[in-house]
């Protein structure tokens, strides 16, 4: 009999919906059942996934093996709302955690998202992160968090999670190769346009870049917002000429430029693992990290830089535009779907140990409802 799991998203963005689609497709001999949520209005969807879902969910777990819920999702409410939730094996996938996700320009820090995964990550019988940064942060926040209450706090929290948690990282494809000749002067950037990648240090750098002389080209990819951020006005102002590529391509120039770059940058205040980055380190690219985040476990220190540093930044860009100056590519084949298939088989199975490291409806999992 084919194994049954229900696939809980509650907010379907571009990565989330990747990965469902790599699920489906590379373990197409398991009965995928999913509801899904779209990747917008955060604030509602992380408390209010259980009442979008609830003339679904009965229907959609009827039968199913196990669960596998992201950590977008309330599951405690949901367990609440259908006890016969409780009896099936749930696994609690965090792309993200909220205990580091950084507050943006006119947000208030909340406490409610924190607490909803708190309260999932105890109901649940596993606890999945896509890379130990986000399992020792997401920890420590919750540590943190206790530390906060004013009375009543229970002992031990942290330490009947931890044996829960294991680390298995979302898979990336390697760019299909072409016939691009590497630029040793462009310089790629392939992630959004939003205050959490901190754009204004890249145009920083950049920019002082072009002002001590040196010449390079840009390719400035990656979703951006209407009106453009001021760091993507600030930069196409000053160095448009020099601009190769600006905005959202379609895959198959997105895949050229990722093995035509000679540098790719990362400029994050949050990043819990890192897809792009991996994806153009993976066809080629030298990446440059800020030293902090998930960095520091997947490249080596002479790819990273002070995070936050815009003259640092700038300073290794100068000693890289060039073949002879620049280092090749680190080797981040562990994270590819080929190395990293065997260990989700085994996750979805339910034999992946914990403490390892290493409104919808119901529908299809490559679609939102």
């Amino acid at each position: 009999m084919r194994q049954r799991i229900l696939l809980l998203s509650a907010y379907q963005a571009d990565s989330h919906a990747w990965w469902t689609r790599w699920l489906e497709e590379r373990f197409a001999d398991i009965d995928w059942r999913c509801l899904t949520l779209p990747g917008r209005h955060f604030k509602w969807r992380i408390r209010g996934n259980p009442l979008s879902w609830i003339d679904h969910i009965a229907e959609a777990s009827q039968g199913v093996d196990r669960v596998l819920a992201t950590s977008m999702v309330d599951l405690a409410t949901l367990r609440g709302l259908h006890p016969a939730l409780a009896g099936i094996p749930t696994d609690y996938y965090f792309h993200e955690n909220q205990f580091a996700y950084p507050v943006g320009p006119g947000q208030r820090p909340s406490v409610e998202p924190q607490i909803v995964q708190l309260y999932s990550a105890l109901a649940a019988d596993r606890l999945l992160f896509n890379s130990e940064w986000n399992r020792g942060s997401f920890l420590d926040g919750v540590a943190a968090l206790l530390r906060r209450m004013p009375d009543a706090v229970p002992a031990g929290i942290v330490e009947r999670l931890a044996p829960k948690t294991a680390v298995v990282p979302v898979p990336i494809v390697p760019p299909a190769a072409g016939r691009v000749s590497r630029d040793a002067r462009l310089i790629l950037w392939n992630h959004r346009w939003e205050y959490d990648k901190a754009p204004e240090v890249f145009a920083d750098a950049v920019i002082r870049l072009a002002e001590a002389g040196h010449a390079f080209r840009l390719a400035l990819l990656g979703p951006r917002p209407h009106p453009p951020p001021p760091a993507l006005s600030r930069i196409v102002d000053a160095l448009g000429d020099r601009v190769i590529a600006n905005g959202r391509v379609p895959r198959g120039e997105y895949d050229a430029l990722l093995h035509r770059a000679g540098v790719v940058v990362s400029t994050a205040i949050h990043e819990f693992q890192g897809l792009g980055m991996l994806e153009a380190t993976a066809a080629g690219a030298t990446p440059l990290v800020p030293d902090a985040l998930v960095y520091p476990e997947q490249y080596p220190a002479e790819y990273r830089y002070p995070a936050g540093d815009a003259d640092a930044l700038a300073r290794r860009l100068a000693g890289w535009l060039g073949d002879s100056a620049r280092p090749g590519a680190p080797d981040v084949s562990g994270w590819y779907d080929t190395a990293l298939q065997p260990l989700w088989r085994q996750t979805l199975s339910g034999s992946v140990s914990a403490a390892a490291s290493s409104g919808g409806g119901s529908h299809p999992c490559t679609g939102d409802s």
